[in-house]
């Protein structure tokens, strides 16, 4: 499985060298100080090891050819180890789809590192893992330098164990524990960020919620104020129109009746006014009948400027409802019961124009006090919409007393117009026929006129309900959209009282004043809430799949977890039964065995006490030896020599339960007399049938055992040289 290692600028080795594995075992011989020792260092170096001392180094700089007065420094070392991966029994040992594998590792000056395999750079972990699943882990198990032997006696018990664990093949299991563990902790972390996240939004969205529910109530308002706004709208329109076509047909019979008696009665008054008392009778009359027309003109356009001033007045009541609901300055209701009726009371007093001229004057002094006393506002608490609106309803308050004093001078001029048709009628001779007839043709002019007066009043009553109509069109459609005035005419109004109606009315003003007070449409809100709920759900989903990756890793760290107390039970019993094969060949008896060393009562700490208990430690590994013709206690009262020959034992036997792909022993046998040297022979010789073996070794006996032997010489320049030796030749050196 291994084929070849290349070394340039690593240590002694200047110059690029290549070693050839094609054997069994291959031993590498030379002096002291040639440098046979980089070679087991090399490998160290490229397997990834980052114990500067266990490369004899203090930094990286220490590893990379310094210099002689002969060959210049190197700026880098580079290892490379080739693999062959060929497929054994249809699966490659490498898990990688190439028949050769080359691991290179280069190191620079400034202390970086370069890892690669087939000439693509990789990381560490890379290299790690794919080592792991070849059985090949941390080179402490199958890489054992000149000292070492014994590491593993002097080791403390979990670190025995991970020699062991590595030695039985279980860094794979390990590799993806710690993996399994890494995510399962970065998982966790992720489900503190979402729960936190929540948290954030949580009460964001109960706002939202709340707001969307009150738009959604105003959605439901603008839904039952469009269908009331319609049916009001169409019924009004219906009605308007109606009651101007009945209005203007009653006008125009009334126009027509009193001209005919105007004509009638005119004729009459010529026929009966022939002598100067007559004529000065009929003088009367006219005179009467022109302070009549003058009071009539006076009155239309008193009623007209009435008509203005309600207009006017309701739409600034109106400006000013729409800024601010809520009155700022109270007057009590019982005072202006009171000051309504003083006003009433003078009014119908006033039977005379002189009266009347009088009253006015009393009613506006009266007005003023109450002004005064109640509702004179200052400028600092009205806004211009009140004060035009109070303004107006003055004015509108005085132009009534107006019409009202004005009602009486006609009513006034009227009875004297009566008096003298009646006097010019008393003076005419032409009998009580033709008195009865001007009696009833002035009366009937009389009525006709107050006919006419009521249609002018209607057509006023008409134009304010219009343009009362108009606004709230205009209102409702703000509120509620085109929809809310979009509506099939009528073609006949509906047979109910006019009070229905005005309640429509009264209810249409309720639902548009909440509407007011909830705003807008709120798109904005609406289109934050679905996207803030949205997140929320996203983040729900993903705390639930979180979740179900966390249970889904616990499983797998709890499987891994068995996997690896399994094989590690079954490794253990297999390793003490050739660790005391091995022990009793090397001693010559005894016995030695592997014992998990006891548990200890897990302590309670900050952490347990939490509910976040720690992962329970794993019992580590005492050795017990039993050396023949020898009591020994513990490790530390055997000698220099029967460490070497137990460590040399268990190693072996490690080597046997698992064998790795290849085992470099560097003067692992420096140790050993002739007869130990023998067994030791022995020894590589049985595992060289399940490994490859790579001796650095100066025992003959050792060397016999070797197909190829790799000398390493330096010369002056300090550079480190090889020097095969065919197998033929290393038995003659040899012996």
């Amino acid at each position: 499985m291994l084929k070849r290692l290349e070394i340039v600028g690593f240590k002694s080795f200047a110059k690029k060298t290549a070693l050839e594995f094609g054997s069994a075992t291959t031993a590498i011989v030379g002096p002291n100080g040639s440098g046979k020792s980089n070679v087991a260092e090399a490998f160290r170096f490229a397997l990834g090891e980052q114990s500067m001392k266990s490369m004899r180094g203090k930094r990286a700089e220490d590893l990379i050819w310094g210099g002689s007065h002969m060959v210049p420094r190197a700026n880098r070392a580079a290892v490379t180890i080739v693999f062959s991966n060929t497929p054994v029994g249809g699966n490659r040992p490498f898990k990688i789809d190439f028949d050769e594998v080359a691991i290179e590792r280069a190191v620079f000056r400034d202390g970086t590192s370069e890892y690669s395999i087939n000439g693509s750079r990789v990381r560490l972990r890379d290299i790690e893992e794919l080592l792991a699943g070849a059985n090949i882990g941390e080179t402490g198990h199958h890489i054992i330098s000149q000292g070492e032997a014994d590491r593993i006696l002097l080791a403390s018990p979990r670190d025995r164990r991970a020699m062991l664990e590595d030695a039985l093949g279980l860094k794979l299991f390990e590799f993806k524990k710690q993996e399994a563990i890494r995510k399962l902790e970065k998982t966790d972390e992720n489900i503190t960020e979402v729960n936190a996240l929540r948290r954030e939004i949580s009460p964001h969205l109960r706002f939202l919620e709340k707001q969307v529910e009150k738009l959604e109530r105003a959605d439901g308002l603008r839904v039952e104020l469009t269908s009331l706004a319609q049916t009001y709208f169409a019924i009004e329109d219906c009605y308007l129109a109606h009651t101007k076509e009945t209005n203007a047909a009653a006008k125009h019979a009334a126009t027509e009746r009193l001209a005919v008696a105007s004509a009638e009665l005119a004729s009459i008054e010529e026929r009966v006014t022939t002598d100067a008392e007559g004529i000065k009778r009929l003088d009367h009359v006219r005179k009467a009948e022109r302070e009549v027309e003058r009071l009539n003109g006076e009155r239309e356009q008193l009623a007209r400027e009435i008509g203005r001033v309600e207009g006017a007045l309701a739409a600034a009541k109106e400006r000013s409802q729409k800024v601010a609901r809520e009155p700022y300055a109270k007057v009590p209701r019982e005072d202006l019961a009171t000051l309504a009726k003083e006003v009433e009371k003078q009014i119908a007093e006033a039977t005379t124009p002189e009266a009347i001229r009088a009253t006015l004057s009393a009613v506006g002094d009266l007005i003023k006090l109450f002004v005064s006393r109640f509702v004179a506002p200052t400028d600092d608490l009205l806004a211009e919409e009140e004060r035009e609106a109070y303004a107006l309803g003055n004015q509108h308050t005085e132009l009534l007393a107006k019409e009202k004093a004005l009602a009486g001078e006609l009513e006034e001029a009227r009875s004297a117009l009566s008096r003298a048709r009646e006097a010019l009628t008393a003076h005419d001779e032409t009998g009580r026929e033709m008195r009865r007839r001007i009696l009833e043709l002035a009366q009937t002019k009389a009525h006709e006129e107050g006919v006419l007066a009521a249609c002018s009043a209607k057509e006023r009553e008409l134009e304010l309900l219009a343009g009362e109509l108009d606004r709230a069109k205009a209102e409702a459609a703000t509120l509620a959209g085109m929809a809310a005035v979009t509506y099939e005419p009528l073609t006949a109004l509906p047979e109910e009282d006019r009070h229905v109606q005005e309640e429509r009315k009264r209810a249409l003003d309720r639902i548009e004043i909440r509407l007011e007070e909830a705003g807008g449409t709120g798109e904005d809100v609406r289109q934050e809430y679905v996207e803030t709920k949205q997140r929320e759900a996203f983040l729900a989903n993903e705390l639930e799949d979180l979740a179900k990756s966390a249970a889904s890793l616990r499983t797998l760290i709890d499987d891994l977890d068995e996997e690896l107390a399994k094989h590690f039970s079954d490794g253990l019993a297999k390793v003490n039964a050739s660790f005391s094969e091995y022990f009793a060949l090397m001693f010559g008896g005894g016995g030695a065995r592997l014992a998990l060393e006891a548990e200890e009562e897990p302590e309670e700490d900050e952490e347990e006490m939490l509910g976040e208990p720690k992962e329970k430690a794993r019992p580590g590994i005492e050795i017990a030896v039993n050396l023949p013709k020898k009591k020994v206690r513990s490790l530390m009262q055997l000698s220099g020599g029967e460490r070497a020959l137990t460590s040399i034992a268990l190693i072996f036997a490690m080597s046997q339960v698992n064998p790795p792909p290849f085992l470099i022993l560097d003067e692992t046998d420096a140790a050993l007399d002739e007869a130990n040297s023998r067994r030791y022979g022995d020894m590589i010789d049985n595992l060289a049938k399940r490994s490859q073996l790579i001796v650095i070794t100066h025992n003959r006996e050792t060397m016999s055992r070797a197909s190829i032997l790799y000398g390493v010489t330096m010369g002056n320049d300090g550079v480190s040289k090889l020097l095969s030796v065919k197998f033929d030749e290393a038995v003659q050196v040899a012996k």
